[in-house]
């Protein structure tokens, strides 16, 4: 598990195609490597992988074609900057959201603008996690715990102060680009929650005729 918040920017050293797969070597920049150890578990770009060779200043992971195909870690080669985050402890302080590591899909960039000192992204999500999006709510985006501030749809606004614009690679971001989108947590649960023993059945969704039949909207 992880809280969202970015610890280091890393920067890609080498990609070695596996047939499939692939494995990376990524220099970890600022990235206290004191206390991890193989086996331990480093999200970048909010994809948690595992760290199988150690350096002081770097780690290598095998990436699975999985999540090559499901993620925007294919799109990265040498020399790419990735967001970096250690797996919580149980005395890390939750600066952000309970976030797994999971991605849930992939959204697109498709407006940037400057308000203020702060800059205003419009992330496109696909249409299944939409109903996982909420105003004020939480989502991760690339690794990074984020406020959403206005929902449209399967659209969704950020407002990205200077110091995260600073510290992640969100100042990178130019319409078009591909993220990493993982939903709240709460959301997911509760969704299955809400279903009950439905939950069991094979194919079992919440729709729309589902929340009338059992009093949640009319």
């Amino acid at each position: 598990m992880f809280t969202g918040i970015i610890e280091s920017l890393g920067k890609i050293e080498s990609i070695e195609d596996k047939g499939g797969d692939a494995r990376f070597w990524i220099n970890t920049g600022k990235l206290d490597m004191s206390d991890v150890q193989l086996g331990d578990s480093i999200a970048m770009n909010g994809v948690c992988l595992t760290a199988i060779e150690l350096r002081d200043d770097a780690y290598c992971a095998d990436v699975s074609g999985e999540t090559l195909s499901l993620t925007s870690l294919k799109d990265l080669t040498s020399g790419s900057i990735v967001n970096l985050e250690k797996a919580l402890t149980p005395t890390t302080r939750l600066g952000g959201h309970l976030v797994s590591g999971h991605v849930d899909g992939m959204g697109k960039v498709v407006d940037r603008h400057d308000d203020a000192r702060s800059v205003r992204f419009t992330i496109e999500a696909p249409k299944e996690l939409a109903k996982y999006i909420a105003m004020k709510g939480s989502i991760t985006v690339d690794g990074v715990s984020l406020t959403v501030n206005r929902v449209d749809g399967a659209r969704f606004e950020l407002n990205i102060v200077p110091h995260t614009l600073q510290e992640t690679i969100m100042d990178q971001y130019q319409p078009g680009r591909a993220v990493n989108l993982e939903v709240d947590l709460i959301a997911r649960y509760l969704e299955r929650l809400v279903l009950g023993e439905k939950a069991a059945e094979s194919g079992s969704n919440i729709t729309e005729s589902f929340l009338a039949e059992h009093g949640f909207i009319k």
